[in-house]
């Protein structure tokens, strides 16, 4: 099993940034791939980023040059980090795992971005 906890989210302004961290603990040993997620509000879950254990990187369109994603493997830690917030990122942050060919989600963290 594989826990995992986000934290970093909350309110900021529009042109803002924000940084999210997702720790790991229970068998990281197996974990590969980690990322992050959203959900806007009415919308499906989408993929935001994902990282290998090997640190190959992988983000969807819309968040590329604005979103980094970064992975602390000593820590069992994965990063978000966010520039130049707009409101469309408003939405719930998951961060996920890829582990013993299960998938394990973090809770979610909102991040509400104002105009």
């Amino acid at each position: 099993q594989v826990q995992l906890v986000e934290s970093g989210g909350g309110l900021v302004q529009a042109g803002g940034s924000l940084r999210l961290s997702c720790a790991a603990s229970g068998s990281t040993f197996g974990i590969n791939a980690m990322g992050w997620y959203r959900q806007a509000p009415g919308k499906q879950r989408e993929l935001v980023a994902t990282i290998t254990k090997g640190g190959t990187t992988n983000y969807v369109d819309s968040v590329k040059g604005r979103f980094t994603i970064s992975r602390d493997n000593a820590k069992n830690t994965v990063y978000l980090q966010m520039h130049s917030l707009r409101p469309e990122h408003t939405a719930v942050y998951y961060c996920h795992a890829y582990a013993y060919t299960m998938d394990y989600w973090g809770k979610g963290n909102l991040i509400t971005v104002s105009s």
